[in-house]
């Protein structure tokens, strides 16, 4: 299923399991039964169905939502080897970690934001009927170093723009790992019929602002005094590009 795709599955009891699987990252088919009241055999039934339709399916006895993952591709840049691909459920804790160490001095809200989220519902990739959302990380040596998210709005109204953002660790940067994260978002966004990219950021983060101005992004708007970081107020810079 692509993360994209908007979920639409009129049985009730198999919306049930969908949404159970899909608020829980990963759970075991039995747990799942279990808790959710069904017998073995109609379980079974709308479990056959759900995996046919390709909304679940099933890891080493784990059940998950069938997510289009790819399996990453490999980049080389001066004397530096990385990987691009689809984050996984297994890389949720270190993520966080990468995320509020790169937004640690309160130069990227919108990223403490998504670190916040993430570590509070301990899932990753979402897509349900109020939310969805991607991350693609950068990996050395199966490490990760780097993100980049992209929150798909569910609303209709807003359905054709996707809000990003993007990190790396400091010790990985100007190698090319930013600039493939990011070309690797804005494909996929494209890919799957987005318009509009956006991003917010603090106006102290001039070199936020100046990677996303080289890669073609523009400022469409400034909200004075948005943030408050370490007792000063700062402006808040609206950034977007078109696909």
């Amino acid at each position: 299923m692509e993360l994209a795709q908007r979920v639409s599955i009129e049985n009730r009891d198999r919306k049930d399991i969908y949404e159970y699987v899909e608020r829980r990252g990963s759970i075991s088919a039995e747990t799942a039964r279990r808790e959710l009241g069904f017998d073995e055999e109609a379980f079974g039934h709308h479990l056959a169905v759900l995996r046919r339709d390709g909304y679940v399916r099933a890891d080493d006895g784990e059940l998950k939502i069938a997510f289009d993952i790819d399996a990453g591709m490999v980049h080389e840049h001066d004397d530096i080897r990385f990987t691009i691909r689809t984050a996984r459920q297994a890389d949720l804790s270190g993520l966080v970690g990468i995320i509020r160490q790169v937004s640690n001095d309160g130069s990227y809200i919108e990223a403490e934001t998504v670190a916040d989220l993430i570590d509070y519902e301990e899932i990753l990739l979402r897509n349900n009927s109020a939310e969805s959302r991607m991350f693609f990380v950068a990996t050395v040596e199966e490490q990760v170093v780097g993100w980049i998210h992209l929150d798909l709005p569910q609303t209709e109204k807003f359905h054709h723009t996707a809000r990003l953002t993007l990190g790396v660790l400091d010790e990985y940067r100007r190698r090319g790992i930013g600039t493939t994260l990011l070309e690797k978002g804005t494909a996929w966004a494209r890919e799957n019929d987005f318009e509009k990219l956006y991003n917010s950021i603090p106006a102290t983060n001039e070199e936020a602002r100046d990677f996303l101005e080289a890669h073609g992004w523009h400022t469409e708007a400034t909200r004075d005094d948005h943030y408050r970081i370490d007792g000063e107020y700062v402006d808040e810079v609206m950034m977007a590009r078109s696909l």
